[in-house]
């Protein structure tokens, strides 16, 4: 695909066809990665872990009866005030 680079505002922006986002299970409002390779602006999509778990479902998992213990992390460093 052959495009051109574009003034917008005070940025310069690249159009990019919906078949070559799709085909690179891109949408529109996804984060992307860009970087330069040997000369060449590579754009790679961002997964991220995220997303992938529901917190009611997370503690439902939590056996019943579970009690959490007090963590001790030591004593304060710095200006720390516990």
């Amino acid at each position: 695909m052959i495009t051109t680079i574009q003034k917008w505002g005070n940025s310069q922006g690249l159009r990019l066809s919906k078949t070559l986002l799709a085909d690179a299970d891109i949408d529109v409002g996804d984060a992307v990665d860009v970087a330069v390779h040997k000369g060449a602006l590579v754009v790679t999509p961002v997964r991220r872990v995220r997303g992938g778990h529901d917190l009611r479902e997370l503690v439902r998992r939590i056996p019943k009866g579970s009690k959490p213990a007090e963590l001790d992390w030591g004593a304060p460093v710095g200006r720390e005030v516990w």
